[in-house]
C-alpha cells in the first residue's frame, strides 16, 4: 500500500501533518499551484538580473555589504560564496529528525512563491527529504537575526554537492544521532542526483529563515500537548496513592475563575479518578480539610501551563506557513520589498514561554513524588519499600527528579532577553531564538523523565492500597505501567524502570490507552 503524500502548498501545513511526517516518513510533493507560483516568481528575478536592477542579495552583497554592486557574471559566484562563508556552525550535530523537519519547513516557506527560488533547486531538496539524505548540521552558531543563517547554510551545502550527509533507512523522533558521515557529492552521484548551481537570489532564499528554531518548536509543541495530559494522569495517580480529597476539583469552584486550562484540568482529574474505590474508602471520617498545593492546585498549576502551551502552539502554526526570507518578491505587483520577516523574535519569545510552562509541570510533579516517598507525608511505607533500611526503594528516584527540575530552572532563563549586534552593527538586534529552542528541547526531555518518575512512584504507592481499585483512568494508567514495570519488591536498577516508563510516555502509547477509557482535554 502506497504511503500517503504530504502535498506542500505553503498554506495548509499543521502540527499534526508534521508529526505524521516525522514519525511515518510521509513523502513530500509540491502542489500544482505552488509550482506555478514558484515559476512566476523566478521569472521576475531573472528579468531583474537581465535588466541589471539593484536588488538586495540579488545584485548586491549581503548584510553590511548591501551597498556593494555585483556584476552579472559574478552573481552565481556570489550565491556560492554566501553558502560556504555562512557555513560556520560548531558543536554537536542537530538530531537528524530535526534536520529533516527543517528541510520540510524550508520547502513549505519557499513554495509560497515569494522567494524567487528555481523549481529545480526546490525539487532537489524534496528528493533529499524523500530519500532520507540528511545533511550534517552543527547545532550552535545561530543568533536568530537573519534567521538561522549558519544551520541553513550547512543544509544548503548538500544541494551544491558539498558537506557531509548520512542516508537513513528510516527516520523518526528516535533518530537523534548521526552514524557514519559521507560526502554529499558521492551520495548525490549514487542517487543520480545533480548538484544545483545556485542562481541569483537562491542562496539567500535558502538560508534566510527561522526553520531550525521552528523545527524544534514544532516537535516541542507536538510533545507538549501530550505531556500536558500525562501530567494530569500522573497527578491523578498520585492523588489516588496519597488518598487526596476531590473537593478541590469541583467544577463549581473553577467556573468562578474560568481559565480554559484550569477548567480542562479539573475535568480531567474528575474523569481520571471517577469510580475510584480508593477515594470512596475515605469519603467518611476524612479529617483533612484540604490537601497540599501540589494536589489541591493541580487544575490551577497544570491549567496555566496548558494555556501557555496552547498559546505557543498557535504562534508556531503561524510560523510554519510563513515566508521568512529577504527580500520578498511580489510577482503580481512586479515588486520586491526588503524587510525583516526572517527575524526570530516570535519564535524566541514563544520558546522561552514554553520553557517556563513545561518547567512548571516538572516542578510540581517532583513535589508530588517527594510526598509519595516521604513516609511522614504519605502514610505509606517510607520510600515505598516494605523493607526500609535493607532496601532504599524509590529514595534516589526522587533525587533524579529534583536534579532535572533544578537543571530546568537554569535552562528556563530566557534567551530572548539577550542580544549581541552582528554584521558591523547592521544587524543590531538579534533574537537568540535558536538558543531558546534548543534549551526548550532539553527541558522537554527533562520534563518527560520527571513525569515518568512520578508515574513510577505513584504506581508503587498504589500497590500498598490493594485490593482497593483506582478510578477509570488511573486504573488504566496503573495497568499500562505494570505491563512494562513490575511492582518493586526488592531493590533493582531503577534506571531501567525509569527508561521503560519513559518510553511509553514519549511514544504516546500510555496516553492513547488511557484515552480509550476516559476522554481527556
Amino acid at each position: 500500500m502506497a504511503k500517503r503524500k504530504l502535498i506542500i502548498d505553503s498554506n495548509s501545513l499543521t502540527l499534526e501533518k508534521i508529526n505524521d511526517f516525522i514519525e511515518n516518513g510521509t513523502k513530500v510533493e509540491l502542489s500544482k499551484k505552488a509550482i506555478a507560483k514558484i515559476k512566476k516568481a523566478r521569472a521576475l528575478v531573472d528579468k531583474w538580473v537581465k535588466e541589471d536592477e539593484v536588488v538586495y542579495g540579488v545584485t548586491t552583497g549581503f548584510g553590511e555589504f548591501a551597498n556593494v554592486k555585483i556584476s552579472q557574471n559574478k552573481i552565481e559566484e556570489l550565491q556560492r560564496n554566501l553558502i560556504v562563508s555562512h557555513s560556520t556552525g560548531v558543536g554537536e550535530l542537530l538530531p537528524p529528525f530535526i534536520i529533516k523537519t527543517m528541510m520540510l519547513l524550508r520547502v513549505n516557506a519557499l513554495a509560497k512563491g515569494n522567494s524567487g527560488i528555481k523549481l529545480q533547486t526546490l525539487e532537489l531538496l524534496i528528493k533529499l527529504i524523500n530519500n532520507n539524505i540528511i545533511p550534517a548540521i552543527p547545532s550552535q552558531g545561530s543568533v536568530g537575526s537573519s534567521g538561522d543563517l549558519a544551520p541553513l547554510a550547512h543544509l544548503v551545502l548538500a544541494l551544491i554537492g558539498k558537506g557531509k550527509v548520512q542516508v537513513f533507512n528510516k527516520i523518526n523522533s528516535d533518530t537523534t544521532k548521526f552514524g557514519k558521515l559521507i560526502s554529499a557529492k558521492s551520495v548525490l552521484k549514487k542517487y543520480k542526483l545533480t548538484p544545483v548551481k545556485l542562481a541569483a537570489k537562491e542562496g539567500l532564499a535558502l538560508i534566510n529563515g527561522t526553520q531550525m528554531m521552528t523545527a524544534f518548536a514544532s516537535y516541542i509543541c507536538i510533545q507538549a500537548k501530550n505531556i500536558s495530559k500525562l501530567a494530569d494522569v500522573a497527578g491523578a495517580l498520585s492523588h489516588e496513592a496519597l488518598r487526596g480529597t476531590d473537593k478541590a476539583y469541583d467544577l463549581r469552584l473553577h467556573k468562578l475563575r474560568p481559565y480554559n486550562g484550569q477548567l480542562s484540568v479539573a475535568k480531567n482529574m474528575l474523569s481520571l479518578i471517577n469510580k475510584s474505590e480508593i477515594r470512596t474508602s475515605h469519603l467518611e471520617n476524612d479529617e483533612r480539610v484540604q490537601d497540599s498545593y501540589s494536589l489541591r492546585c493541580i487544575p490551577q498549576i497544570h491549567g496555566a501551563s496548558k494555556d501557555a502551551i496552547d498559546y505557543v502552539c498557535s504562534k508556531v502554526e503561524i510560523e510554519i506557513n510563513s515566508v521568512t526570507d529577504n527580500p520578498l518578491i511580489f510577482p503580481n505587483d512586479g515588486d520586491h520589498i526588503e524587510g525583516g520577516n526572517f527575524h526570530g523574535q516570535p519564535m524566541a519569545l514563544a520558546m522561552d514561554f514554553m520553557s517556563i510552562a513545561l518547567s512548571e509541570l516538572a516542578s510540581v510533579s517532583e513535589r508530588r513524588t517527594e510526598r509519595l516517598v516521604n513516609g511522614q507525608l504519605s502514610n505509606l511505607p517510607r520510600f515505598l519499600t516494605k523493607k526500609g533500611g535493607l532496601h532504599s526503594g524509590l529514595m534516589i528516584a526522587q533525587y533524579t527528579a529534583a536534579s532535572l527540575v533544578s537543571e530546568n530552572k537554569t535552562l528556563a532563563h530566557p534567551a530572548s532577553v539577550d542580544s549581541i549586534p552582528t554584521s558591523a552593527n547592521q544587524e543590531d538586534h538579534n533574537s537568540m531564538g535558536s538558543i531558546a529552542a534548543r534549551k526548550c528541547y532539553q527541558i522537554l526531555k527533562n520534563v518527560q523523565t520527571v513525569i515518568a518518575i512520578e508515574l513510577l512512584s505513584a504506581s508503587q504507592g498504589i500497590e500498598f492500597l490493594k485490593p482497593l481499585k483506582c478510578g477509570l483512568g488511573t486504573s488504566e494508567a496503573h495497568i499500562q505501567i505494570r505491563k512494562v514495570v513490575p511492582p518493586l519488591e526488592h531493590d533493582r536498577e531503577l534506571h531501567l524502570d525509569i527508561q521503560k516508563v519513559l518510553k511509553i510516555v514519549k511514544d504516546g502509547s500510555l496516553i492513547k490507552n488511557i484515552e480509550k477509557k476516559v476522554k481527556l482535554n
